[in-house]
């Protein structure tokens, strides 16, 4: 595991863990897999998906219902973000609040991190 011991990789506000359970419920699924990987006009994209079972190596934050699933290849990138879910009257969607990002495209889709970092995927 990354980060420090017993510090959760990330949290999630109710509004997202709310979100997360509802979507959780509805497909009968174990959790979302949160990670990132190379693309985007800023070079990464954050990835979700729906995961039946986690891997014996994957971080696991439960809150509330809800459960985020991290790879370890993840798990730097992802470390200290705040993942909310937030409504307007043009889009709804999960946002994610990452300390590690450097940089974001205009679109905000995708994020660019510290070279050193990013050369780690």
């Amino acid at each position: 595991m990354f980060g420090i011991p017993g510090k959760q990789a990330v949290t999630i506000t109710p509004k997202a863990a709310e979100q997360i359970a509802r979507l959780m419920k509805s497909g009968n699924h174990a959790g979302l897999r949160i990670g990132v990987k190379k693309g985007g006009c800023a070079g990464m994209e954050y990835t979700m998906d729906y995961v039946d079972e986690p891997d014996p190596n994957d971080e696991v934050v439960e809150q509330d219902g809800a459960k985020i699933i991290i790879a370890p290849m993840a798990q730097m990138f992802l470390f200290g973000t705040e993942i909310d879910y937030e409504v307007s009257l043009l889009e709804s969607g999960f946002k994610f609040r990452n300390p590690n990002v450097v940089d974001a495209c205009g679109c905000g889709e995708s994020i660019k991190f510290d070279e050193g970092l990013s050369s780690q995927l």
